[in-house]
């Protein structure tokens, strides 16, 4: 058995989450921490996602300052399970994305893992997605193969639905490899617009959306976008769907009411992610939900919604806590490296193999 530490920072910013594993022949939880991202950082991190002046010292000097905070949250998890940094065999970091263009040849993830595995003294593995670039995939989604580990076993025609700043699925069949897929926007239209219109951070249980009524004619016009035409393998990021996008659509219709449009983008999120379920397994039983989406309850209702023959349910229903999956998945990929055990799935990824993903900065 050996102990690893999964951190992983999402698209949406909000902070970074660190989930202790134990791993051998099966692996669980063991402990969690979650840092919140400072509002400082998380500005320069965003506006690393477009082009701008100086870019590449913002970069490097945005990377450090995540590394110092991941390294100050490893500190405090190891302080409260009364741990030594030798107790760890490794931490998998995924880094900040803030590019993703697979379609050219490339995704950029910062966080150096080096200065990370000098503050920690643990070994870091990072950089998991450039390999599966460079073998001709989408370098994302990588939790499929995760999904598989934690739910093959249930035997049935299941979907595990991640929702965090983006959409993925993973399905999951009976003598048939794992696929998935990004479907489109999860979080990020949501969080983008309640914190330009009301200055908060998310909807809370989505009761903003609820409060409104989706636009039909808004929802068209969304759905009209080529990416959700693609059957995948496919990946996207906030170089596709981000506030400019949104309101390119908002002035080429009639104006529409502030919380009208939250309940059109929550329909997007929905729409997007059931129709993607539909196209690609069809007479899906079980849809497991992680990520913060999770907590949208009414995204859950939604969903259930539009899926009468599937029961809609967290991950937590199977011992999962949706909250912790993808920092989990990370851990679990750090061991896969070391290991020299292949962490991509062509058939999610479009990869023209299997690969190990990683690279490796030793303590």
């Amino acid at each position: 058995m050996a102990l690893y530490l999964g951190v992983m920072s999402g698209t949406s910013l909000d902070g970074l989450d660190i989930a202790l594993i134990e791993q051998g022949e099966q692996h669980q939880l063991l402990a969690t921490h979650y840092t919140p991202m400072p509002s400082d950082l998380r500005q320069d991190l965003l506006a690393l996602c477009a082009s701008g002046p100086d870019e590449i010292a913002r970069a490097a000097l945005a990377e450090n300052r995540w590394a110092r905070l991941a390294a100050e949250g490893v500190r405090h998890l190891l302080l409260s399970q009364g741990l030594q940094a030798d107790a760890i065999r490794a931490i998998g970091s995924h880094g900040q994305t803030i590019r993703h263009e697979p379609a050219r040849g490339f995704t950029v993830q910062i966080g150096n893992p080096a200065l990370l595995a000098e503050l920690t003294g643990i070994c870091v593995v990072g950089d998991f997605r450039r390999r599966d670039v460079a073998a001709g995939g989408q370098g994302a989604p990588l939790v499929p193969a995760y999904h598989e580990a934690l739910f093959a076993h249930l035997g049935q025609r299941v979907a595990i639905l991640n929702v965090g700043g983006f959409s993925n699925l993973s399905l999951i069949e009976h003598d048939k490899p794992v696929r998935g897929f990004d479907c489109g926007p999860g979080n990020v239209l949501l969080d983008a617009w309640i914190e330009r219109k009301r200055g908060q951070a998310y909807d809370a249980d989505g009761a903003w959306a609820a409060s409104g009524t989706s636009n039909p004619g808004l929802l068209a016009s969304l759905l009209a976008d080529p990416f959700f035409a693609g059957t995948g393998p496919k990946s996207t990021g906030r170089e596709v769907f981000n506030l400019p996008w949104l309101d390119a659509h908002l002035s080429a219709l009639p104006p529409c009411r502030d919380e009208d449009v939250q309940a059109t983008l929550l329909e997007l999120t929905a729409r997007s992610i059931v129709d993607s379920l539909s196209g690609a397994q069809a007479n899906t039983e079980a849809l497991l939900v992680c990520g913060g989406g999770a907590r949208n309850g009414a995204l859950m209702r939604r969903l259930a919604e539009l899926l009468p023959a599937a029961k809609v349910d967290s991950t937590a229903a199977h011992g999962v806590d949706p909250d912790w999956v993808e920092a989990m998945a990370f851990a679990w990929l750090a061991h896969c490296c070391l290991e020299r055990i292949p962490g991509n799935r062509p058939s999610v990824t479009g990869a023209q193999g299997l690969r190990i993903l990683g690279a490796i900065y030793p303590a």
